[in-house]
Formats: C-alpha cells, sequence, structure tokens
C-alpha cells in the first residue's frame, strides 16, 4: 500500500478525513508547531486518553479482586472519549471531507473527488469514531489511480464490494504516507488498526462458523 520500505501494519476501514493543501514554499510545521496547531478538542481527547492509558497500566499491578473496579473505569473512561469525539465531530473542519478507505501506522488510503497531485504535502483532520481516534498530521500523496482502475483490480482479485465500497462522488483513490504526525498519535494509530484487525477475524470466525 505504501512506500516506506518498513510500513507500519495497515488495515481496511472506513474513516473521515479532512484535507487542506500544504503551500509547497511553506517547510512542514515541527512537532512543537504541529502541537500548537491542534483545535483545543483534539487536545483534549488526546490528554485524556493519555491519563486513561497511565491509570490503567497502573491498575493492572493489583490484584484479581480489582478486575471489577478496572472494568468500570474503563467504561467510564470510554464514556468521556465518546463524549469528546462527538464534540469533536460537530465542529466546523477545515478542508474537503475525504472518506477513508485504510488507515495505519504510516499512512492512509483515500477516497477524493479530484486526482490529488503525487509529492503534495496536505494538512489532515482525521477522524476514526469506532476508534475513538481523532488526529492532526501532515501527509505527502504517494499514490493516486482513478476509481474504474480501482474496481477493476478488485474484481480481478475478487475483493468484495462491501471491502471495497467508495462514497457516490468519488472519482479517485490516493494513497498518503505521513510526513510529520506526533508519535503519540501514530501509537493511536497502531492499536487502532490492531483492534480493528481482531474485530474483522473475529467477524470471519463467526461467519465461518454459520456456515459449517
Amino acid at each position: 500500500m505504501f512506500t516506506d520500505p518498513n510500513p507500519y501494519f495497515s488495515v481496511p476501514h472506513h474513516f473521515t478525513a479532512y484535507l487542506s493543501q500544504w503551500p509547497n514554499s511553506q517547510p512542514l510545521p515541527s512537532e512543537m508547531a504541529l502541537r500548537s496547531m491542534q483545535s483545543l478538542g483534539i487536545q483534549l481527547l488526546s490528554e485524556v486518553k493519555t491519563l486513561e492509558a497511565n491509570c490503567l497500566l497502573q491498575l493492572r499491578h493489583l490484584d484479581n479482586d480489582a478486575k471489577a473496579v478496572v472494568d468500570f473505569l474503563k467504561l467510564q473512561s470510554r464514556k468521556v472519549d465518546l463524549v469528546l469525539q462527538h464534540v469533536l465531530e460537530k465542529e466546523t473542519q477545515e478542508g474537503e471531507k475525504c472518506i477513508g478507505s485504510q488507515f495505519g501506522g504510516s499512512g492512509l488510503r483515500l477516497f477524493t473527488p479530484s486526482a490529488l497531485t503525487i509529492g503534495t504535502h496536505y494538512k489532515i483532520t482525521l477522524f476514526i469514531h469506532d476508534e475513538l481516534v481523532a488526529i492532526l498530521c501532515f501527509g505527502k500523496v504517494v499514490a493516486t489511480q482513478p476509481i474504474t482502475a480501482v474496481q477493476s483490480q478488485n474484481n480481478e482479485h475478487n475483493i468484495s464490494a462491501e471491502s471495497a465500497a467508495k462514497p457516490c462522488d468519488a472519482q479517485w483513490q490516493a494513497d498518503v504516507e505521513f510526513s510529520q504526525i506526533l508519535e503519540a498519535d501514530v501509537e493511536q494509530l497502531v492499536k487502532a488498526s490492531l483492534n480493528v484487525q481482531q474485530k474483522q477475524l473475529k467477524l470471519r470466525k463467526l461467519s465461518r462458523d454459520e456456515h459449517q
């Protein structure tokens, strides 16, 4: 999927992304500048998820009697994440809205209404609703092709219509690799991709069991 010789794992999954082209004459922001560009909602969600992860890590050292407490705290933390995610998605977002079809720690695959120029950098606000992920990052277009070519390849490889589904107005598919992203956000994407893969494997197993 991506040109990186050592890419992170990526998984097919639909999500929403907002793209704003970054001027070629302007350097990419530093990590500190990227943090300052985050909306208040993204900052809050990131801080809450970091605190939750640290807290739950400490609770793992408790004995089995504390399992009910840990499960309760996980439920409460998910409620907080859901509220923050909902608020974020209701905010007015900058850039062109696109639907993504694949993501991982190295980059994204997107459906776009027009062709993106290879080598161009974009500021990307990324929302993966099911995994409660909201990220601001920068990416460079490394590949693009018409949807008609993609559909032909899918038919040749017997890829299901569901996994190849696209928005009605999408005419192009683009692969984008991250050119500036916080390390904590890479970790979020890697964790989310593994969670999605586990869910997909469970669904496939259930489907096989039902047809046996």
